[in-house]
């Protein structure tokens, strides 16, 4: 076959492949908010915070419940007798630490890796309006920024990919004719006949702008990330087209990776990633204050669990009546952004987990999503977090300029890293090694793998909702999402100064709320789908809610739950 004739035929593929509705409308969204930024940045700017800050005021305390109630429920699915209940057939394509290393690093690692260092800092500096008799800047605030880190970073975030992660993979891999896509998490509200109704096109329309808004804004930040570095180590100012060629090459890097697929590209990332990240958080621990950060995470972790209900459900009671509304802003700002944008991420993270869980149970699943990614980020925010705000509680380092909005939250890594040393003592004589600039260019490379993973897990997440869900979509599928993925990513780090970039992430947001009530819906379907289908574990099968049995006149032993159901 000649190469005309191959180029042809790949096109032809990939012509024949896609969802026509989801593929236009998709890349007509995405590629249309990119123009209008554009084309007038203000105006699209102030229209989206104005819609930003309406859809906070009206749903944050949606959110909050919805992402707190989905945690209860993983919890009850590792637990209970659901867990047992797999997804096909199939033994599982990939051994357990690579399902957990590909999970992580699609999942969310990237944020991880940008926040670790610096999250913290704001939460010692001004603590959360729950704790209010907490000084910012005191020691207790330590315990508490560290606290606050960790509910943001373990169970709830992990629990919005894990449960549509669940849902898609649950009934594409167990019902007949199911595909593989986000609206494939309703199939037994939508019905199995209405997969290719409107509804379900609207929702997998959603999720190609919320997966490309809330991915790109990630990358943005991690490449800004990237960026900074280079500006702050060696004093490389990048500019635009500095910043176009870095993107670029990340571009091309995840798009390789992405182009030779989840065994030998993404696979093997993400091992890698988990490898460096490991030993960056290991390195940190035993140069940092080794003996404090025991303490600190061991009380914080307590502190977290004995406070996690409290946490997860506090508003502040907002604006109206005898509510606090700095409180709720506090919590606007912080912990209900973090579940929107969770939320916008969850149709790609929970595509991109069912595609990789076929063959697991829904108990490894869940275990997987919420236990063990929690196990890896637990300990990295309170061995780098907790480094950051012992530093600049004792003068080792100064991260002033970050906690007050004058220097940008991605310097504070380099800043850690460089104010770290090692000493040893050998009898008379003490040794001090600069490991700080060896772990600069560690931290350099683990935020470029984990861009290149999230970057082409997301990816290929895409080409999946826009094939109607098919498990290897083309290569000219992959690299178109991963070009408007990649120019998204540069947009955002260009437009950062001008406030623009902040305006997509609320963009963003505003996308990842309708995702609140469609992972809720996920785990309503799933639990109708069990309930009827396995064990009854709160009703009967046929349970009378008011009058009395007898009345109906139908009691039977079915009715009543029979050993013989």
């Amino acid at each position: 076959m000649s190469d005309a004739e191959g180029g042809e035929s790949a096109v032809a593929t990939f012509r024949e492949e896609i969802d026509p509705v989801v593929f236009a409308f998709g890349a007509l969204l995405t590629l249309g908010v990119i123009v209008a930024f554009f084309l007038s940045p203000s105006t699209v700017e102030n229209t989206i915070s104005s819609l930003n800050t309406q859809l906070l005021g009206a749903f944050n305390w949606a959110m909050l419940l919805i992402v707190f109630l989905i945690v209860l429920f993983l919890l009850f699915l590792i637990v209970g007798p659901w867990g047992g209940i797999k997804l096909g057939d199939e033994s599982p394509e990939y051994s357990f630490l690579s399902f957990f290393a590909m999970l992580y690093s699609a999942g969310f690692a990237a944020g991880v890796v940008f926040w670790g260092p610096t999250e913290a800092l704001f939460y010692y500096d001004s603590p959360s309006p729950l704790f209010s008799t907490v000084e910012g800047g005191s020691a207790e605030a330590m315990t508490v920024a560290v606290q606050q880190t960790l509910f943001h970073w373990a169970l709830p975030q992990l629990a919005v990919f894990t449960i549509m992660g669940i849902a898609i993979g649950y009934f594409a891999y167990n019902y007949e004719n199911v595909p593989l896509r986000v609206s494939s998490a309703l199939t037994p509200i939508l019905g199995a006949d209405n997969l290719d109704g409107p509804l379900a096109k609207i929702v997998d329309v959603l999720a190609v702008f919320a997966t490309i808004g809330g991915v790109a804004t990630s990358l943005g930040f991690i490449g800004s990330q990237f960026v900074t570095g280079l500006d702050y180590q060696w004093g490389i100012d990048m500019g635009d087209i500095g910043i176009l060629l870095v993107v670029t090459m990340m571009t091309l890097l995840f798009t390789t990776s992405m182009v030779l697929g989840v065994d030998k590209g993404i696979r093997r990332i993400s091992n890698f990633n988990m490898i460096l990240f490991v030993a960056l958080m290991i390195v940190t621990f035993v140069v940092g204050p080794t003996l404090f950060l025991v303490l600190l995470g061991t009380q914080a972790l307590g502190g977290m669990i004995t406070d996690f209900v409290s946490m997860s459900l506090f508003t502040g009671a907002g604006p109206m009546g005898a509510g606090d509304a700095s409180s709720t802003g506090w919590v606007n700002a912080w912990t209900v952004f973090y579940w929107a944008w969770a939320l916008s991420w969850s149709p790609f993270a929970g595509l991109f987990i069912a595609r990789i869980s076929k063959g697991r149970t829904v108990r490894e699943v869940a275990f997987t999503g919420i236990v063990a990614t929690s196990a890896a980020t637990i300990p990295w925010f309170t061995f780098v977090g907790g480094t950051a705000v012992w530093a600049q509680h004792n003068g080792v380092a100064d991260f002033g300029a970050v906690m007050a909005g004058d220097a940008g939250a991605e310097v504070s890594g380099f800043i850690l890293f460089e104010a770290l040393n090692f000493t040893l003592n050998l009898g008379g004589l003490s040794l001090t090694l600069p490991v700080g600039s060896v772990l600069i260019y560690a931290f350099l490379i683990l935020v470029t793998t984990f861009f290149v993973t999230s970057a082409d897990s997301s990816t290929l997440a895409v080409s999946m909702m826009t094939t109607g869900g098919k498990a290897k979509p083309s290569n000219i599928n992959r690299i178109f999402w991963g070009v408007v993925l990649g120019l998204t990513a540069a947009i955002l780090m260009i437009l950062g100064g001008t406030g623009s970039a902040n305006t997509l992430q609320q963009a963003a947001i505003i996308t990842g709320t309708p995702f609140a009530f469609v992972c809720f819906l996920a785990m309503l379907a799933l639990i109708k789908d069990f309930g009827e289908n396995y064990d009854q574990v709160l009703f009967q099968n046929e349970t009378v809610l008011y009058g009395s049995a007898d009345d109906s006149g139908s009691r039977t032993d079915s009715a009543v739950g029979s050993d013989d159901d």
